[in-house]
């Protein structure tokens, strides 16, 4: 038996993952016009790093969603 989320609960796990979608669009965009190859590879550590939090926020989402 899985726990499902109140409705609030739904709502701010879905304004997270929302958040983060956009901070990783934001990141990538901005990895385009930096130079600084050491801020480059720090900006997507973030990318990677934020692509395996939205992987996992979805699933925590989808499995709190359930009833």
């Amino acid at each position: 038996m899985r726990n499902s989320f109140a409705d609030h609960e739904a709502m701010e796990a879905h304004e997270i993952l929302n958040f983060k979608t956009v901070c990783l669009l934001k990141a990538k965009m901005m990895q385009g016009i930096v130079f600084d190859q050491d801020l480059r590879a720090l900006m997507e550590q973030d990318v990677q790093q934020s692509i395996l939090d939205i992987k996992e926020l979805e699933r925590l989402y989808k499995e709190g969603n359930m009833q």
